[in-house]
């Protein structure tokens, strides 16, 4: 599996909208740490949720 994100890429998580926008923070293998608005920080495995990367 080849990962699209990179530190400060802007994503949303498809299944937790009420989460809003958040930020990529760094990766490590299958789980990208993301910075989200109303919820903060949260791991998250690519394996089983595919993160939706937004453009600027």
């Amino acid at each position: 599996m080849i990962l699209d994100y990179e530190p400060g890429d802007k994503v949303k998580n498809p299944y937790n909208k009420e989460w809003g926008i958040g930020q990529v923070q760094s990766i490590i293998k299958d789980k990208v740490t993301v910075n989200f608005e109303n919820v903060g920080k949260k791991v998250i495995n690519v394996k089983n949720i595919e993160l939706v990367k937004l453009n600027d």
